[in-house]
């Protein structure tokens, strides 16, 4: 890194988080459904994202650890493959911490982390740039797969997504491939996607990773009721829903609900919801893959693995993607 480049590093934040009328459609559009749902984009508000870095903490939830030993271990295998000096971004960055495992070997241009939690992302982004006062950051605010391109001013060059956690696997298949074409386009031609992937493995190891002894996610799960009564207004009582959390093995995932433990009726937006007892609200689905099955998925957004890192349990992956014509 040069000495000019280390005193043009600058740290720039852009809000184009969605308007507060269209989160709210969303929400009751969900609601309203026969199976109610919620996005969990609104488990992150700046509690959520706290709870969540608290989450992976937790002694049963092994993909965070795994993930960043990886990193650790391969870092600079990474950066051989993907090349230094491209413009690293990173939809739902969050605390920004895995990105610090791979900054020193891959020197990126810029760094562009993109999170819907906005004050928990500046704080984020602003304790990187302390800790890298080399690197431009260029922090966003928005909803990655509704963003249709990147700000102006970012320089030139490669560019490589990093989308780590198996943040991947809350989308549906069907979901994920549309993503995956997105984030495919963003990066453009020469570009590389590096995505960490959970694996398959046994049913009790998954349930435990989502059901902690602590009861964080439960917590993390519930705020989400919190979060929805602040933006639509609302007045749902959190502690009237229960957490639930199973490996549903046919599909291959996890999935998370909150349960009525009583028959009642919400307000939403001046919008009655009833609730019968036992009924949920879907905010989670966390699908796991094997690398073949990753590997078709990612196929069918024309895009081809380069490259996978693995830990010696196959607990987690982490996979080089690159279009499907190089």
């Amino acid at each position: 890194m040069s000495h000019s480049q280390h005193k043009q590093a600058t740290f720039q934040y852009q809000d184009l988080g969605p308007a507060s009328s269209n989160s709210r459609a969303e929400i009751l559009a969900g609601l309203r459904e026969e199976r109610k749902r919620i996005s969990p984009k609104y488990f992150y508000d700046d509690t959520g994202s706290t709870l969540f870095e608290e989450i992976t903490r937790q002694p049963e939830y092994y993909p965070t650890r795994t993930e960043r030993h990886i990193l650790t271990e391969h870092a600079m295998d990474m950066a051989a493959a993907i090349g230094t000096g491209t413009v690293l971004m990173e939809p739902g960055a969050g605390s920004c911490e895995k990105v610090r495992l791979l900054l020193d070997a891959l020197k990126p241009t810029a760094y562009v982390p993109m999170d819907i939690a906005g004050d928990f992302l500046q704080r984020s982004a602003a304790g990187l740039q302390r800790q890298f006062p080399w690197l431009h950051i260029a922090a966003l605010r928005a909803d990655f797969a509704a963003m249709p391109s990147l700000p102006q001013g970012l320089p030139a060059g490669p560019r490589t997504l990093f989308y780590p956690g198996s943040t991947l696997g809350n989308f549906s298949p069907l979901q994920a491939t549309s993503f995956l074409r997105h984030a495919k386009r963003l990066v453009g031609d020469g570009g590389t996607l590096l995505i960490g992937v959970d694996l398959h493995k046994d049913s009790a190891t998954l349930n435990r990773a989502y059901n902690d002894s602590a009861g964080v996610t439960a917590r993390f799960n519930r705020n989400t009721l919190h979060h929805l009564n602040r933006i639509l207004p609302a007045d749902f009582e959190p502690l009237q829903f229960s957490h639930v959390a199973f490996y549903n093995s046919d599909c291959h995932r996890i999935e998370m609900y909150l349960e009525s433990q009583t028959e009642q009726t919400v307000t939403a937006a001046g919008e009655a919801i009833y609730f019968s007892t036992g009924e949920r609200i879907h905010t989670e689905i966390s699908c796991k893959y094997s690398q073949e099955s990753f590997t078709a998925l990612a196929a069918a957004a024309d895009l081809k693995v380069r490259n996978c890192w693995r830990d010696a349990e196959d607990l987690f992956a982490v996979f080089l993607l690159t279009s499907g014509e190089t």
